[in-house]
């Protein structure tokens, strides 16, 4: 595992050490690995969702598109 140090002012740190008290994380760096995390995902949903709207319409999503769905999903 690699280490980085940052500099926060003593506004930001408060935050973080409130945060860390009050959502239960043992350190300030669990905290910002689960931050650096979130905005992982954030990112790829983002992509995904930029992908999915510049590609062509998909079949119809209906009522016997999710019947069809939940017979498949029954036989395995």
């Amino acid at each position: 595992m690699s280490t980085i140090n940052i500099s926060l002012p003593d506004s930001l740190k408060s935050f973080v050490d409130q945060q860390v008290a009050e959502r239960g994380f043992g350190t300030n760096s669990e905290y910002v690995r689960e931050l650096i995390r979130h905005d992982q995902d954030r990112q790829i949903l983002r992509r995904l969702l930029i992908e999915g709207a510049s590609s062509a319409p998909g079949a119809t999503v209906d009522g016997d598109y999710f019947a069809a769905l939940r017979r498949r999903a029954r036989r395995r």
